[in-house]
């Protein structure tokens, strides 16, 4: 939990009944691993008027036609400008106070829309049954699906795939076998992923939903059996990050190349832990369809944001009108009467009730890129933040022995239709014969579903790739996931239309891997080396891709209205303000603010206080934090991993720490895989809090979950480094790595190299340091020793939904009582 700058309710002028110009502020949270603590100055006192105000603006300006419109439109506007994120949680919270107006920060809890599962579904199970249910909530909110190990045929997976089934079946939710698809593109095409609503799945790349204005992210397996038996789980939400397109996408080059592009770059963390939103003018958004939308969304992921949202548009709209009109068609000709989620009359409600981001929402970063600026771009090696433009790639003249058309990022028709063309038009100067792949080069495709597969099949597509020599798989993730045929071998070179690349990803970690789009894949293949179908042309005048913060749009070239004028003018004076503020301020809590009271609930701590031990180091990955060969090791003691919890970071850290001690991290705190052990290893040491510059966002949630409290405090990690390293951070010679044997923690990307500070000789130090948690009043306070310095920080509120699953140990006994309470 991170404090956000002090967020201002922004009130101005006289113009409209909603804004005034005497400020009225309070606190908001902000969860960004970057953040600056800016306490907030609260006035003691505020002016008000003895009687009623008549009206709030000259009788001028009621009777002119163009600022009385003015005027209808903010007095029509809500009374807190939303961004489409926060709009589309608030839809979907639970026990919302009557007018609260949700924003980035807040903890609230969620009923979302729909919830997918895929191969990971019989352990979600074994979860479900263990905390004591026994019937799905909500049948119509869950989706499973068998996508993953598909090719896989022994005994054990299909034992579980037919448990999996079995389990669908008995609960009466939308089940999918394997070979029907990869889960996330299933949510799309049969339309579980609605635009407007929150759909959640228990894999890492639900960003993709925002590809059609569904707001997805990802949840972990306890989440997933809490919304089996309860329908609910908890969130944050994020730091929202609005990332604007201008220009249009050139002839040649495709979303692939425009989420590769964002990846390498922004690759300095400028979205980790964010949610996004993309916006542009009406023409930059037209360039840009559905099923790059998809592909930019699914790899947000990759670029580290909890999601990736997109508008509904006009170009939304007609791909939903599409969609419609073939289900309409097929219901007529069809015989079994099943109803598809797409229907005109289902569409116009939607589109009558759009969601859309209010103008004068915040967001906490802006970031632009020119479309137009924009060519083929390559990943790589095993790296998504190495990215360089295909034509210097291209020179290099690398061999690859393996190429690879599949997943959920870009194997949709559209996509092997792209690929096939590359072999068509070589076929035009090959005398009508459609060319094969490269000798040695090894060619593997599969469609992201079985209906993509079909309708690449009708076009002629997939025969013509079959014909170049390409070898078919079944639909699902496969070689994405380093699962099947076809996987890299030690010293060979791939290139993949998937979205990760980094090591042992698709086969040995000692092979490179690279990510492009399916024409460059295929071309590469074609060719033996990397390279591009020549579809693209450098534009007269190129001097490279135009990028950075902010929206893009030139002053002298802006169009705005007199509202947005108006809130320009607004923003100014907050930014007046708040620059004021850190001069009367500084950065420490003031002595004597208004304070805002946290509501603390019966029998939860309302004060956690200790002696502090620091782990100078970021990145202290889930496996420094609890070793993976214990991870799979059934009938763990707790005594035993409070003995070797953090061992792989520091053998020491069990002798050192001792219980009731705080402990304090660096940033990115318990990065890398899902194991829940890493948080209930340091509860198992008696540790009750554990404090950080910032988290990895699946620590955080597991935490929650297992009833170990955390604050994220970035300026605390600063004074420790200052007062015992001294230096900045450099590269440890001890890097944490991911265990082999962890094969389903290879959904989440590998964390950075652990990070220690050069000079410091303790990697696990007692300081001295006293921290008080003051839960009720959302702040720390310090003692930098004994007789030390003392300052305070406010941090984020730990609201009462959240304090009760900690204060029933964790969500499993939540969800329990829950199950109870309702019997």
């Amino acid at each position: 939990m991170v404090i956000r700058p002090a967020c201002l309710h922004r009130q101005t002028l006289a113009l409209s009944s909603r804004r005034r110009l005497l400020p009225s502020w309070n606190i908001c949270i902000r969860s960004s691993p970057t953040a600056r603590w800016k306490p907030t100055l609260q006035p003691r006192r505020s002016f008000v008027r003895n009687a009623p105000r008549q009206q709030d603006v000259f009788y001028s300006q009621l009777e002119d036609p163009s600022s009385a419109a003015i005027l209808s439109s903010l007095k029509s506007s809500p009374s807190v400008p939303q961004t489409l994120t926060e709009k589309i949680v608030q839809r979907h919270c639970v026990g919302l106070p009557k007018d609260k107006f949700v924003k980035s920060g807040d903890y609230v809890t969620l009923r979302p829309y729909r919830c997918m599962t895929h191969d990971n579904s019989w352990p979600v199970v074994t979860k479900f049954l263990s905390i004591g249910a026994s019937e799905i909530n909500d049948k119509n909110q869950i989706v499973m699906t068998l996508d993953h190990d598909v090719q896989n045929k022994n005994e054990t997976n299909l034992k579980k795939y037919q448990q999996i089934e079995e389990f669908a079946k008995q609960q009466g939710v939308a089940f999918y076998p394997a070979g029907r698809g990869i889960g996330h593109q299933i949510m799309v095409e049969e339309g579980y992923a609605w635009p407007g609503t929150l759909a959640v799945a228990s894999d890492s790349h639900s960003n993709m939903y925002g590809g059609v204005g569904c707001l997805g992210t990802a949840v972990v397996r306890t989440d997933a059996a809490s919304i089996w038996a309860t329908s609910k789980a908890w969130w944050q939400i994020p730091p929202i990050c609005k990332v604007t397109f201008t220009g249009t996408l050139p002839k040649g080059v495709t979303g692939k190349d425009v989420i590769v592009a964002l990846c390498g770059l922004f690759s300095n963390d400028e979205v980790l832990n964010h949610a996004i939103e993309f916006a542009g003018s009406e023409e930059s958004m037209n360039s840009l369809k559905v099923d790059d939308r998809l592909a930019i969304a699914n790899m947000t992921t990759e670029w580290g944001a909890l999601t990736g949202l997109f508008p509904i548009d006009e170009t939304l709209q007609r791909w939903l009108r599409y969609k419609a009109t073939v289900a309409a068609l097929n219901q007529e000709s069809s015989k079994s009467g099943g109803r598809s989620q797409f229907s005109h009359q289902r569409l116009d409600e939607l589109f009558a009730n759009q969601l859309s981001a209010d103008s004068g929402a915040k967001y906490s970063k802006y970031l632009h890129l020119n479309l137009s600026t924009l060519s083929p771009y390559v990943s790589g090696p095993n790296s998504v933040k190495v990215a360089t433009p295909l034509q210097e790639l291209a020179a290099d003249n690398i061999q690859i022995d393996k190429a690879y058309l599949v997943s959920c990022t870009n194997s949709r028709a559209s996509d092997l239709a792209a690929a096939a063309k590359v072999f068509k038009d070589a076929a035009e100067e090959n005398n009508g014969i459609v060319p094969t792949i490269a000798d040695r080069v090894g060619f593997y495709i599969a469609a992201a579903s079985a209906p993509e597969q079909e309708a690449a099949e009708a076009s002629g597509d997939w025969q013509t790739l079959l014909e170049a020599g390409a070898q078919p798989l079944p639909a699902g993730c496969g070689p994405c996931i380093g699962l099947g045929t076809g996987l890299l071998e030690p010293g060979e070179v791939g290139i993949s239309a998937s979205n990760r690349n980094f090591k042992g990803r698709m086969g040995s970690k000692e092979a490179k891997a690279y990510l492009a789009s399916p024409e460059v894949v295929a071309a590469s293949a074609l060719h033996g080396r990397i390279t591009g179908p020549g579809w693209y042309d450098q534009p007269e005048g190129w001097t490279g891709v135009v990028r950075g913060e902010g929206d893009g749009i030139r002053e002298e070239e802006r169009m705005i209205t007199a509202e947005q004028a108006l809130e320009k003018i607004i923003g100014q004076l907050d930014d007046l303000v708040e620059d004021s503020e850190k001069d009367i301020q500084g950065s420490e809590s003031t002595v004597g603010e208004t304070e805002r009271l946290t509501e603390v609930l019966p029998g939860f701590p309302e004060r956690l206080e200790g002696e502090i031990v620091f782990c100078d180091a970021d990145n202290i990955n889930t496996d420094g934090i609890y070793p993976g060969k214990y991870t799979y090791q059934d009938n763990v003691t707790p005594e035993k991993m409070a003995e070797v919890v953090m061992s792989n970071y520091d053998e020491a850290f069990a002798s050192i720490a001792r219980e009731g001690d705080i402990l304090v991290a660096g940033f990115n705190f318990g990065c890398g895989s899902s194991r829940e052990q890493a948080a209930t290893a340091i509860l198992a040491k008696k540790i009750p809090l554990v404090v950080a510059g910032s988290f990895g966002n699946i620590f955080s949630r597991n935490s929650i979950n297992n009833a170990l409290m955390g604050v994220e405090v970035p300026k605390l990690v600063q004074r420790l480094r200052e007062s015992f390293s001294g230096i900045e951070a450099q590269e440890s010679q001890q890097n944490v790595t991911e265990p082999s044997q962890n094969r389903e923690s290879l959904d989440s990307p590998p964390p950075a190299p652990q990070i220690v500070p050069q000079q410091e000789k303790l990697l696990t130090r007692r300081t001295g340091w006293k921290l008080v948690w003051d839960v009720r009043r959302s702040k720390v306070d310090i003692e930098e020793g004994e007789n030390g310095k003392k300052w305070s920080q406010r941090v984020g509120e730990l609201p009462p939904n959240v304090q009760e699953i900690i204060a029933r140990g964790g969500l499993e006994k939540w969800v329990k009582k829950e199950i109870q309470g309702s019997m």
